[in-house]
């Protein structure tokens, strides 16, 4: 038989208290041993005696008569008194009476006495237990040994809507939805079978009378034993904390969006990133539906919105509601819909009961809307300085709770925070939009006709550097069939960039149109980047050194007649020659320094080239020179154009596909020419003497030259301009003439001499004999100018040639 085992909290319990016997007339007839030793007198000392007089101070016995008299009328009695010690001293005591009935009528008294100090913790503790199951907010649960409740408390009570005696017997967990009773179930069994306390676990607890509320409770659990060990039950401790976890997930739902919302100035990755942020934290399923205008960078009016795109959408399940349209494509709203009713009033939108009738019909006609499970509902308007961009929609079905007031601030908070993320991909997309037409119209359009080179280009901007690169190339026609090739690049990014690159550019042709050489093309380019900066610091702009100083340059000039190739560069890469037995490697080229250093030297390298070589300018983006190893990259190159007999289309895919990243990090300029040559019988050249009679066999010369191509048509103004020509070498330059006929898409006249001075149109007066040449020149050509070299100068004329373009 198990010995029963009293509580060692209880100072009334039977092994713990006094104990004494009283008769009717207050005579002890009983004394415990424990009273003996709380009290000091042996039971020889007070059996037979009357209580009064031995264990009460004359001082105490009016509280003690009154405390007598109120055991009779009721039948018991509890209370302080003050006991008296045997050593005189009174022990504060806490006593307990109950009247015991004796057979013939007999009345005794049973007293049951504790320290006063012992009796108050005990009365506290009781208090707190008391207060536990009456007035405490946090629910208390006791689960019997067979897993059935044996108590609740009135939190519960309120936090289930069931009164605390309906739970008595219920099995553990019977109130909740089926998923959370199981979960209910094997954390009450685990601690019971291990005896491991739970603390502050977070569980869902959502009621079976209400499923659609969400619920979340913090529960902490222990077991319950007897003083002998025997497992009485589980008892658990459970905190309301549905408020406190739905403020936590926004929250961290606010810092998840911050984290990923923006992160790219693209307006449809934010699109889709909002519309991801959104599930399944918020809702089932989101759509982001933005106005096209927005799409497309353009500045907003504030008119009615125009046509609206879906650019993001994202559900949960597979039987989920899913974006109406693929992403992208347009989008027609009813116009009563509350997506319609948003975007035009710029006001969200709550319905936490969304009826069939309200379901969204967004899409164009025979488009599906949302799932029929879907029964809550919030719109909001993506709005950023004052202009509507869109609306995202948020639709619960899987998760039967509403959307709530709380929601709708929620996901005001977060469409506020892309809209502006929204807003400002927008501009940035207006900006590059501003500045690629701005660098699309500075970059050559089309290959101009010339018959000096064949060329292939090709240009990339970088997909992952903000704004655009200075980078720029060109093919310009020069006198003499002759042919400039240019590459450059404009250290820095944006507008900014564009716009120098542009002005470079154009001084480029300016000075190409002068026909210097191209060390001096250089340096007269070097003076202009010098005389931009100035311009910048006058103008107190951002600092030279971010978008002028650093711009390379390499120019290079190729006769088809000569078959000569001049080639100076500015701090830029060198040029790739492939020769015609497929042979490349980088031209020993002196560097020179970059533009807008000042006071430093060009200088230029003359080559020959075997007509069919190929001539490669390029930019660093094509070897990946600041962010790898420049002679790999150069190697590769050198690797790629190995094959100069293949179109040069298919060349420049393959130093593409070999050498440059699908998003490349750096703008790309890539010009690949492969070099032709005039047959000798459409050249002629003769060299003349500084005497009067050399007009007249430069007519001659020319008119059966003339003869012999079959251009007899232009042998009268030919004549006369190759005479004009000559006569002036022999009036003003004093030496010997040298005269060559070109015959290619134009028929070219050339007059060389050894002079510098520069022949000038003047207006002759009717008197004079002379002063007229060049005016008649001038008036007969297509084309005339002046070029110089180191030996002298050249006068040349073009006259276009029928069927040749214009």
């Amino acid at each position: 038989m198990t010995e029963l085992k009293e509580s060692r909290d209880d100072p009334f319990a039977v092994n713990l208290a006094a104990l004494a016997v009283l008769d009717d007339r207050g005579v002890v007839a009983g004394w415990s041993r424990r009273a003996q030793d709380l009290l000091g007198h042996p039971d020889t000392a007070v059996i037979g005696r009357r209580a009064f007089e031995v264990l009460v101070d004359p001082r105490d016995r009016p509280a003690a008569r009154e405390a007598a008299a109120e055991c009779r009328r009721a039948g018991g009695w509890f209370g302080m008194l003050t006991v008296r010690h045997r050593d005189g001293r009174l022990v504060p005591m806490g006593l307990r009476a109950h009247e015991l009935s004796r057979e013939g009528g007999v009345r005794e008294w049973f007293l049951a006495g504790a320290p006063a100090a012992d009796v108050l913790e005990w009365q506290r503790d009781r208090a707190v237990l008391d207060g536990l199951y009456r007035q405490c907010p946090i629910g208390l649960v006791v689960h019997g040994p067979d897993l059935r409740l044996l108590r609740v408390n009135r939190a519960i009570e309120r936090f289930s809507g069931v009164p605390a005696a309906d739970f008595r017997g219920l099995p553990t967990g019977r109130m909740l939805v089926p998923d959370d009773e199981r979960k209910a179930v094997d954390r009450v069994r685990e601690v019971m079978e291990t005896g491991r306390p739970l603390v502050y676990s977070e569980q869902f607890a959502r009621l079976e009378q209400d499923p659609a509320r969400e619920r979340v409770v913090l529960v902490s659990s222990f077991r319950m034993e007897d003083p002998s060990g025997r497992v009485l039950g589980v008892a658990e401790m459970i905190e309301d904390i549905t408020e406190r976890h739905r403020a936590q997930r926004r929250l961290a739902l606010l810092d998840q969006a911050g984290s990923r919302l923006g992160t790219t100035l693209d307006v449809a990755e934010t699109a889709r990133e909002l519309a991801e942020v959104m599930v399944p934290h918020l809702a089932d399923h989101a759509s982001v539906d933005l106005l096209q205008s927005v799409t497309r960078g353009e500045e907003l009016a504030r008119a009615l919105p125009g046509p609206v795109v879906r650019l993001g959408a994202c559900g949960v399940g597979a039987q989920q509601p899913g974006p109406p349209h693929p992403q992208g494509d347009p989008v027609d709203f009813a116009p009563d819909s509350p997506e319609a009713v948003c975007l035009a009033e710029g006001r969200p939108v709550l319905e936490p009961v969304l009826p069939p009738d309200r379901l969204s019909m967004a899409g164009r006609k025979g488009a599906h809307g949302p799932d029929p499970g879907v029964h809550s509902l919030i719109v909001v308007p993506l709005a950023a300085r004052g202009m509507t961009l869109g609306v995202m929609t948020l639709w619960r079905s899987r998760r039967p709770d509403p959307f709530e007031a709380d929601d709708l601030t929620l996901a005001q908070e977060l469409a506020s925070r892309a809209a502006v993320a929204i807003d400002n991909a927008r501009r940035f997309t207006q900006q590059q939009q501003t500045a690629f037409t701005l660098q699309s119209s500075l970059l050559p359009r089309a290959v101009p006709d010339q018959s000096a080179v064949e060329v292939a280009l090709r240009y990339l901007p970088a997909s992952a550097a903000p704004g655009l690169g200075g980078d720029w190339f060109d093919v310009i026609p020069l006198s003499g069939a002759r042919v400039a090739l240019v590459v450059g690049d404009v250290v820095g990014r944006g507008i900014h960039a564009a716009a120098t690159m542009g002005r470079l550019r154009t001084a480029v042709h300016t000075l190409a149109s002068l026909d210097l050489e191209p060390d001096e093309v250089l340096s007269r380019l070097d003076d202009l980047v010098l005389m931009l900066a100035a311009e910048q610091e006058a103008a107190g702009e951002r600092p030279v050194v971010e978008q002028v100083v650093g711009a390379t340059c390499l120019y290079a000039v190729y006769d088809p007649v000569s078959r000569r190739c001049s080639v100076a560069r500015a701090g830029h890469l060198p040029p790739v020659v492939t020769a015609p037995d497929g042979h490349a490697a980088p031209l020993d080229l002196p560097a020179g320094p970059p533009l807008g250093l000042g006071g430093l030297p060009f200088e230029a390298r003359e080559i020959e080239l075997a007509e069919g070589s190929l001539l490669c300018l390029y930019t660093n983006g094509v070897i990946g020179e600041r962010h790898a190893d420049a002679d790999a990259g150069l190697s590769r190159l050198c690797a790629a154009l190995t094959r100069p007999a293949d179109a040069l289309e298919q060349t420049c895919r393959t130093v593409l596909q070999w050498l440059v990243p699908s998003r490349p990090t750096d703008d790309v300029a890539l010009l690949i020419a492969r070099t032709r040559t005039l047959p000798p019988e459409d050249v002629a050249s003769w060299r003349l003497p500084p005497e009067p009679a050399s007009a007249a066999r430069a007519r001659a010369l020319t008119s059966a030259k003339l003869a012999e191509w079959g251009l007899e048509h232009l042998a009268f103004t030919t004549e006369l301009i190759a005479s004009e020509l000559v006569t002036n070498v022999y009036r003003y330059a004093g030496g010997p003439a040298t005269l060559r006929l070109i015959r290619d898409r134009s028929l070219v006249c050339e007059v060389s001499d050894t002079s510098h001075t520069s022949p000038h149109l003047r207006r002759a007066r009717t008197t004079d004999e002379g002063g007229r040449g060049l005016f008649l020149v001038a008036q007969m050509t297509d084309r005339w100018g002046t070029r110089y070299t180191r030996e002298g100068k050249t006068v040349w004329t073009e006259q276009l040639l029928a069927g040749a373009p214009t």
